[in-house]
């Protein structure tokens, strides 16, 4: 029996239509000719936030966009003054990226709306879907800022971060699409924490886990936290690369090297003892404007982030991180300077929620895997904001921020009942 078939069929011909309409619009007009770009706070992201909207009117939803340019739709409630239900995840993307990452989220979410009005559900308390903007960092190098505005949690200095390729900061970009940066610059909250019951929000898995189990959903438990630097520069001395013998080089790739080397062995020491964190560099090169096959690099600039779902993990891996610098700096006579640290908080899923996820795939007749997320995602900045959150996980292949993002429609659909199960249980 296909997954599909547990479902309603009728409800899934037209969750299917819509997805299909609405993934199709999304890659044409927001493809960059290899994969998808939206850029956070750029011009695809709004076309991203355009094509959702007007479909929601169509659909006879209420539209709005709030202080922080994020799209927001409402199915109103019998008591609107109660805490609201919100749902949704992010429209913009990494360059050459996937179609499904953040889109499935927002999609799904209109989705349930849709279907509640359709079939004249009538919910004591209201139900809105968020498309946040800006997500992900590889822009600006700042992950989850759209929904940390919301909650005052951007600073002065994030809203400084400049665009690589084109030096504009995160502020003017905000200012140019709506954004009310006066307010984000303050501090000052766009959500009342108060007026909002949950935030639910569905998501393509990101690793490979759901695939080898054979499952279309997964229930996510937690959210790995992380710490960044975008920058990490390796200062050591150029030199003729026949010249120069090793006891006289200060070569900065070789000691970022040795830094990267020492790093994975501290990481497969923790891994041993059963602690959760991941570790990755992703970005590592010597200037294009001096380097030379016949020259000791005098400079190699990389990045760092770490993983984990423990705050006490993250900040002792980083300790060793620095260790580690300082040792390598003396033993090669290099140093290293590092731009500013960026923090994203680890997170805990709500355990009535997840209970109310396991329901509902049990309803369905389906199978679902309680699993933490390695990827970060918006609902970790609801759950620190104290906002009971939960995350549905969508079997995808081929992993993500790349173009060849695989879900399957069945496996969308599957997570998309699982969530509106979950939904008209709590709104009973």
């Amino acid at each position: 029996m296909t997954v599909a078939a547990t479902l309603s069929p009728q409800i899934c011909a037209a969750d299917g239509a819509l997805a299909k309409e609405l993934f199709d619009a999304l890659r044409e007009r927001t493809s960059d000719g290899v994969g998808i770009s939206r850029d956070s706070y750029g011009h695809r992201e709004t076309i991203g936030l355009d094509i959702i909207d007007k479909k929601a009117r169509q659909l006879g939803l209420q539209t709005e966009r709030d202080a922080g340019a994020n799209l927001v739709v409402t199915l109103p409630g019998r008591e609107p003054d109660l805490p609201f239900i919100a749902c949704g995840s992010h429209l913009d993307s990494v360059p050459q990226g996937g179609n499904f990452d953040g889109a499935a989220g927002v999609i799904a979410g209109l989705a349930v709306l849709a279907r509640l009005k359709e079939t004249n559900f009538n919910p004591r308390r209201s139900l809105k879907l968020f498309g946040l903007r800006g997500e992900e960092s590889a822009r600006f190098g700042k992950a989850y800022m759209g929904s940390s505005a919301l909650f005052g949690r951007l600073t002065p200095e994030d809203l400084s971060n400049k665009d690589p390729a084109t030096g504009r900061t995160l502020a003017e970009c905000m200012t140019n699409v709506g954004v009310d940066v006066a307010r984000v610059s303050r501090g000052e909250p766009l959500l009342d924490t108060k007026t909002v019951g949950a935030w639910i929000e569905l998501h393509i898995e990101q690793g490979p886990v759901l695939l080898a189990r054979e499952l279309p959903v997964g229930i996510v438990t937690g959210i790995r936290g992380n710490v960044r630097h975008r920058a990490v520069t390796c200062i050591g001395e150029a030199g003729h690369s026949g010249a120069v013998p090793r006891w006289l080089r200060h070569d900065a790739v070789f000691a970022a090297a040795d830094l990267i080397t020492h790093i994975d062995r501290h990481w497969r020491t923790l891994l041993e003892r059963g602690r959760d964190v991941v570790v990755t560099t992703g970005i590592f090169g010597t200037d294009p404007n001096e380097h030379a096959i016949a020259r000791i690099p005098g400079s190699v600039q990389f990045s760092i982030d770490i993983r984990s779902q423990s705050k006490e993990t993250l900040e002792a891996f980083y300790d060793l991180f620095l260790s580690e610098c300082a040792m390598i700096g003396e033993e090669r006579g290099v140093k290293f300077e590092f731009d500013r640290r960026i923090d994203s908080a680890p997170a805990t899923m709500d355990p009535e929620w997840i209970g109310r996820l396991n329901r509902a795939s049990r309803r369905l007749g389906l199978l679902a895997e309680e699993m933490p997320s390695g990827a970060g995602h918006d609902a970790a900045v609801f759950a620190n904001a104290g906002i009971p959150s939960a995350m549905v996980f969508v079997r995808n292949e081929n992993g993500s921020h790349n173009p060849n993002e695989a879900m399957t429609i069945e496996d969308f659909l599957a997570g998309v009942s699982v969530m509106r199960s979950a939904i008209e249980e709590a709104l009973q």
